[in-house]
């Protein structure tokens, strides 16, 4: 798929897929440039992370799909080897990369799943593009979350830009930080979230001023896009979720009756990075 072309409009240039190293692609001529990891074959689904993360925290669940379906995880703008343009994270320009992804890639439809940022902008992108996005998986987000969620999540997640003397440090941050996340999800998390700037100092690829203002765009709840999503929706929640409380998540299944709701007993927040094998399964069932 490397090197397709696709015209996204009269005014711009074609814009294209190049290889970056590590297994990795990006995209080349689009106003915001997006990096992602693609493999398999079959019908396409894309993988969207959540905030501060990247693309690996999808990996397992990607090792699982390979063989049944094109798998796009993508560096959301802001993070990893994205472009992290100064402005530009209100929840409709996440949206609008996943289409740059596909259109580059010549990719006509997928299905997205996204957890918590990536959840909300899995719902966006159905919402906005119906004819693009067939299906959404939202994992551990809804609309109804709470300011109060908000508030805090903005002050954990600031926290978290800091130096680090290396990859030790970080992974025992990391486990500190996400004690329920398998071994692996941390190694994971290390090696593609951060970069050494200077000999014995370590900071996050992610961008502090880009995470200040998705946070701020999660007050925007978009709950009229997550009502008027025109194909069935598949929602996870772990039942310890520190961000989609029962409250949440009841409000979430009244609007939307018809489509999927699974709890997940004894997960937390971070479902994909706790029981890989699960989330897969839901997955494929979109597929």
């Amino acid at each position: 798929m490397a090197g397709a072309v696709s015209e996204t409009g009269p005014a711009t240039s074609p814009v294209t897929v190049e290889s970056i190293g590590d297994g990795l692609s990006r995209t080349r001529g689009a106003d915001v440039d997006i990096a992602f990891r693609v493999r398999g074959e079959g019908p396409a689904v894309v993988l969207l992370h959540g905030t501060s993360a990247n693309h690996a925290v999808w990996e397992p669940v990607g090792d699982l799909l390979e063989g049944r379906a094109t798998v796009i995880a993508l560096d959301q703008r802001g993070h990893g080897r994205s472009d992290k343009p100064a402005t530009g994270y209100r929840g409709d320009d996440f949206a609008s990369d996943v289409v740059t992804v596909l259109d580059a890639l010549g990719i006509e439809q997928a299905a997205v799943a996204g957890h918590s940022l990536g959840g909300r902008n899995a719902w966006l992108a159905a919402a906005r593009h119906p004819e693009r996005v067939t299906r959404a998986v939202v994992v551990d987000y809804t609309p109804f979350v709470e300011p109060a969620v908000l508030d805090e999540l903005d002050v954990r997640v600031a926290m978290g830009f800091r130096r680090f003397t290396g990859p030790a440090e970080i992974e025992a941050y990391l486990a500190d930080r996400y004690p329920r996340i398998l071994p692996g999800a941390v190694s994971r998390r290390a090696r593609w979230g951060y970069r050494e700037v200077a000999e014995g100092a370590w900071e996050p690829l992610a961008s502090p001023e880009a995470m200040t203002q998705l946070i701020e765009g999660f007050r925007t709840p978009f709950a009229e896009e997550f009502q008027d999503v025109p194909h069935p929706m598949m929602h996870l929640r772990g039942d310890a979720s520190k961000i989609v409380s029962e409250s949440a998540w009841r409000s979430a299944r009244e609007v939307r009756p018809g489509d999927r709701w699974v709890e997940i007993e004894g997960a937390d927040h971070y479902i994909p990075e706790e029981l890989p094998d699960l989330v897969a399964a839901e997955i494929a069932r979109v597929l």
